[in-house]
């Protein structure tokens, strides 16, 4: 199959995927309620994976080869792949990404957020650092938000890569990865087409129901240059500003937008910015 090659799925698959959507949905959520200074990244990967096999599912992140965790766990200027460990206790303040998918019946979810830290009381450190923290989360899922609501009407998919461009320039002054972006998404993790989250010359192939993809903007707090740790795996930015990562699964159907791994189907979410739900029912 070529780059500009990829297939469509039906009603009935994208029920399906729903399935392992939700899995990944409910991993992410026991993963958020855990996570406060002096836990380590290393039992979150355990804490979602115990979800996802709880649930006759297994994580499709340990199908990658060479990558043996449930999550990838990105702290501070990491901004993707970071590798969930023991040793890497979580402070309170912290801005940590989390990205976790899960595969059940042959199909797959795949979905990240963003967490600011906190202390084991629920509490933030009230600083100018973590204030700037939370605003690069917000800003970074909000540009995700902007993405899935232009798919609705796109006629090409690059017009989610521009909405995505044009909310974050919109914010203030950030850098927008681009050498990781979204993907089509089904029986495999990573599927075509592949899902700028920027302009690009290439308007990308047609939109139309029956699209199944991975929105995933990647931002940073300064410049979207980066580099690869010497354990092969996590992406750091050069100038060490902090970064952001939130993901959603997406399927495009008759009647709308259905997101995929949120828990109600981005249903609130969706009505909030004048989007038309598009979930199915079995």
């Amino acid at each position: 199959m070529s780059r500009s090659e990829f297939q469509l799925k039906t009603p009935e698959q994208f029920i399906a995927m729903r399935k392992a959507g939700l899995i990944t949905a409910k991993a992410l959520q026991a993963v958020r309620s855990a996570c406060v200074a002096g836990v380590s990244t290393g039992e979150l990967d355990k804490i979602a994976n115990q979800t996802i096999e709880s649930m006759g599912a297994h994580s499709n992140f340990q199908l990658v080869a060479g990558y043996n965790h449930t999550i990838c766990a990105s702290i501070n200027h990491e901004v993707v792949h970071g590798i969930p460990a023991p040793e890497r206790i979580l402070e309170a303040g912290d801005i940590l990404s989390i990205d976790c998918g899960a595969e059940i019946d042959g199909w797959n979810g795949d979905s990240a957020i963003t967490i600011i830290v906190p202390n084991p009381d629920g509490s933030l450190p009230d600083t100018e650092k973590v204030k700037a923290r939370q605003e690069l989360s917000r800003v970074t899922e909000g540009s995700l938000w902007a993405g899935i609501a232009a798919l609705a009407k796109a006629e090409r998919l690059n017009e989610v890569g521009a909405a995505i461009e044009d909310y974050i320039d919109a914010q203030g002054k950030y850098g927008i990865l681009e050498d990781y972006v979204g993907h089509g998404i089904g029986q495999n993790m990573h599927e075509e087409p592949p899902v700028y989250h920027f302009r690009t010359k290439d308007l990308g192939p047609k939109v139309s129901p029956g699209l199944a993809i991975a929105i995933e903007p990647m931002v940073t707090a300064g410049s979207n240059k980066t580099k690869v740790l010497a354990d092969g795996w996590t992406v750091v930015s050069k100038d060490k500003s902090d970064a952001s990562h939130w993901e959603h699964s997406i399927a495009l159907t008759e009647s709308g937008v259905w997101v995929l791994t949120a828990p109600d189907g981005g249903k609130s979410r969706l009505e909030a910015l004048g989007v038309p739900f598009g979930g199915l029912s079995a």
